[in-house]
């Protein structure tokens, strides 16, 4: 007992000393997980905030809750005097060694991030991208689902989405529909946009603003060309676009306008 008494008389100040720096070192892992969430919870109520995704919110909220219990507990360690180099080295290490094997799969998990947090396209929306295109159904963290016109249901990468270019056909609530129509050359020229004109009038579903247009494009090989541009509401667009082909087809008729189509002329030569 004499021996113990001894031992810590001449060892207490580094009694002290090691007893201040682990419970400094508890301190600071009770606050850095107090720290950690705290701002999870804040990252949550920004992101619902912000209308984020709950999934990819979530999964944001983690990686700040993890990333600060790290930090926690590297500096609890460093601070009881614990070489942290080697230990830091050794994660990072094994961060990069996951990261080569998860290449793919971080890739399309970062690109559902940014999907989700820069909102190109959100669902319900028609869209066009890695060469499908279909309605947004959901969209998930590794992928994004669609719903092709003919109801088939396609899972696109995230990472080939965001990697393409991005047509969103339901961002803006008008769209225009584009259409060229061709006369022959021995049709009036001036009656043929007239009749357009009238069709176009005729439509409720057009809009007044933007103004429509209907001018002559081209003077082809074999037709005088329209273009015909009126504007309409997105959800308006495919059955304007279809009925306004079918009635310019069957006026046109009625007016003896002629519509071109591909022929070729072939002629033959006898020879004695």
């Amino acid at each position: 007992m004499e021996t113990l008494l001894t031992w810590l008389d001449a060892n207490s100040e580094t009694l002290w000393d090691l007893s201040a720096k682990i419970l400094i070192a508890f301190i600071i892992l009770f606050v850095g997980y107090k720290l950690a969430k705290y701002l999870k919870k804040k990252v949550i109520k920004y992101n619902e905030k912000k209308k984020i995704d709950a999934a990819i919110s979530i999964f944001l909220a983690d990686i700040v809750f993890a990333g600060i219990i790290v930090l926690s507990f590297i500096s609890a360690l460093s601070n009881l005097g614990v070489q942290t180099s080697t230990f830091i080295t050794v994660i990072g290490a094994s961060g990069l060694a996951i990261a080569l094997a998860l290449k793919s799969s971080l890739s399309n998990l970062a690109s559902g991030v940014l999907i989700s947090v820069l909102r190109p396209f959100k669902a319900g929306h028609y869209i066009e991208a890695a060469g499908k295109a279909g309605t947004i159904r959901k969209i998930e963290l590794f992928y994004t689902e669609l719903n092709t016109p003919d109801n088939k249901i396609v899972l696109i990468p995230n990472s080939q989405i965001w990697g393409s270019p991005i047509v969103n056909y339901s961002k803006e609530v008008t769209r225009r529909v584009d259409l060229v129509i061709g006369i022959s050359y021995d049709s009036d020229l001036l009656e043929a946009k007239d009749l357009l004109i009238q069709i176009i009038n005729a439509d409720n579903r057009i809009l007044q603003e933007p103004e429509f247009k209907v001018a002559v494009s081209e003077l082809a090989d074999s037709s005088i060309n329209f273009v015909v541009r009126p504007w309409v509401n997105a959800d308006d667009y495919w059955n304007v676009r279809y009925e306004l082909l079918e009635t310019i087809k069957l006026e046109f008729d009625k007016a003896e306008i002629s519509i071109p189509f591909p022929q070729m002329d072939v002629n033959l030569k006898k020879e004695s």
